[in-house]
Parts: structure tokens; C-alpha cells; sequence
């Protein structure tokens, strides 16, 4: 079985590199203000009541909120 196959289970080091990879890529294009704005406007548009009840049934299953985000509410 070839490496790249391979069944790494939860925490998969490759999935969490080809992350963090791509989130450096976004956040280097510069693009995270842009996509921070479009966020807000289809928070605040017709979608809104849907993108709200998807974090309500979201944190549902959360176990908690990370320590590390602050958020003003």
C-alpha cells in the first residue's frame, strides 16, 4: 500500500500540513479582508437567519469555545 493512501485516523499529519499550507497561501494572496466583507454582507442579507441557525446547530455539538477566540456577542 502506497503511502500517500495510507489511513492516518484523526489528526492526520498530512491533512493538518496540506491545511496549514493553504491557509498561508490565503492569508498571503491577501484575500482575507475581501472574503471577511463578503462574509458580513451575506450575514446581514436574506441568507442571514440560515448562516446564523447553521453556527447555532454548529455549537450544539461543540464542546466548548476554543480559549484562544474572543468574541464580542
Amino acid at each position: 500500500m502506497a503511502d500517500e493512501s495510507r489511513n492516518e485516523g484523526e489528526g492526520s499529519r498530512t491533512a493538518a500540513k496540506d491545511y496549514n499550507e493553504r491557509t498561508k497561501q490565503f492569508v498571503e494572496k491577501g484575500a482575507v479582508e475581501e472574503k471577511a466583507k463578503e462574509a458580513s454582507k451575506a450575514v446581514d442579507s436574506a441568507e442571514g437567519e440560515d448562516l446564523r441557525q447553521a453556527e447555532k446547530t454548529g455549537l450544539a455539538h461543540a464542546h466548548g469555545e476554543d480559549p484562544q477566540v474572543h468574541r464580542d456577542k
